[in-house]
């Protein structure tokens, strides 16, 4: 019988048959700006800043704007974060497994020093550097699905609605933040939808597409412009149209004028 992934082993462990009052959200936005100020800032700084990274700057930033949906569910009420995190999911193992990465302070951190800390912290858990990534995944492995189920339902409870802190299984105090990117565009693929997480504990899930060519009308006339299309996959308990309508305000804005990132503040 062939090793079963990480990955495996908790998709297994963590979903039955859908049952979560979730909304899945569509939004295609025009990138050509977007590209141009990515080739600038890498020219600038040397740091590889990408797509996704502006997605998740574009995420933080609205998630500020609108304080209801940066926060989580403890006993049946709504708490706040006191400060704006989101993860990255990172490929490991030639893509067969995956890990996450948490940047907090997301919403202050200019997209160059987001995009070095997601390399750095990246390349220590792809060399097994990082001891709380370690201990989570041993804690995988060696349960079977039928005893981790119920162990990541209790222990996602602690940590991503109570806020509890359990280093010897290396799990941190909320540890996804409020919001989780991903992409399938460095796979070729132009779109796709997240799946719902319960034991993450958060309200957001967000896919990044690949960068197309493709033709749009503007001011009459038919031109080449670069679009990409961003999921969502959203929690209905805290998010209904008028937040949905928030995030894809705050992410339309900043792609269409991505130079306001240099402005103080953001």
């Amino acid at each position: 019988m062939p090793k079963m992934s990480t990955r495996r082993k908790l998709a297994l462990a963590t979903w039955d048959g859908p049952r979560e009052g979730n909304i899945y959200g569509k939004l295609t936005v025009d990138a050509t700006r977007a590209m141009a100020w990515l080739d600038e800032q890498r020219q600038k700084g040397g740091e590889k800043v990408t797509i996704t990274h502006l997605v998740g700057k574009a995420i933080a930033l609205a998630l500020r704007r609108e304080p209801t949906l940066n926060g989580r569910i403890a006993w049946g009420a709504y708490v706040p974060h006191e400060t704006v995190d989101i993860s990255y999911l990172v490929v490991l193992e030639d893509g067969s497994d995956l890990a996450k990465v948490k940047i907090c302070d997301a919403d202050k951190k200019s997209i160059s020093e987001l995009a070095r800390e997601l390399r750095e912290r990246a390349g220590k858990v792809r060399k097994g550097q990082d001891s709380e990534f370690e201990k989570s995944k041993g804690l995988i492995r060696l349960l079977p699905t039928w005893i981790l189920k119920p162990i990541l339902t209790f222990t996602g409870w602690l940590t991503g609605s109570l806020g509890v802190s359990l280093p010897a299984l290396g799990l941190e105090p909320f540890p996804f933040g409020s919001a989780v990117i991903t992409s399938v565009g460095m796979m070729g693929l132009d779109e796709g939808f997240a799946p719902p997480t319960p034991f993450a504990r958060v309200p957001l899930l967000v896919l990044v597409g690949a960068v197309r060519d493709a033709p749009v009308v503007q001011e009459g006339k038919v031109v080449v412009s670069k679009l990409l299309t961003i999921t969502a996959t959203i929690d209905h308990r805290f998010i209904d149209g008028y937040q949905g309508a928030i995030l894809a305000k705050a992410v339309r804005e900043l792609f269409e004028h991505p130079e306001h990132l240099e402005q103080p503040g953001l």
